[in-house]
């Protein structure tokens, strides 16, 4: 695989705003399968669906790709994902650390995005009602 392919995705991320989400098929296959802690969809529609509905739901969310590795027909993409959430505490930002685990295919395009990130530790454990408990069960397990 092209380093060209890896570029095209990291430079679709980065430059991700909701005018850009229709273009996603350039980037995507139509069947491509997308995985993270919230979501597990196929296709571009769908991918279309749950981006939106991240704009709808969060203010200014931005994606820092630091670092890609490519192996193959495969890479890693590590991120950093700054976002301010609109229902709660829409004036402080928030950032979760991630990495992606992609695979292209033969044309190019994404056919397999699978995400990892903590959203117990990086979410979960933030929020109001949640948080004290999500922080109090990690320090008796730790």
């Amino acid at each position: 695989m092209s380093a060209g392919a890896l570029a095209n995705l990291k430079a679709f991320w980065e430059g991700l705003a909701p005018e850009r989400l229709a273009g996603i098929g350039a980037v995507y296959a139509p069947d491509a399968y997308f995985r993270d802690p919230f979501n597990e969809v196929r296709g571009v529609k769908e991918l279309e669906r749950i981006f939106g509905h991240m704009y709808e739901t969060l203010d200014e969310p931005r994606f820092a790709i630091t670092e890609t590795i490519l192996e193959g027909d495969r890479a890693v993409l590590i991120w950093d994902f700054d976002f301010r959430v609109k229902s709660w505490k829409p004036h402080v930002t928030q950032r979760i650390h991630g990495l992606s685990v992609v695979r292209f295919g033969a044309d190019g395009r994404v056919t397999y995005h699978r995400d990892y990130w903590d959203a117990a530790g990086e979410l979960y454990a933030k929020l109001p009602l949640v948080g004290p408990l999500m922080r109090f069960l990690a320090r008796k397990m730790a």
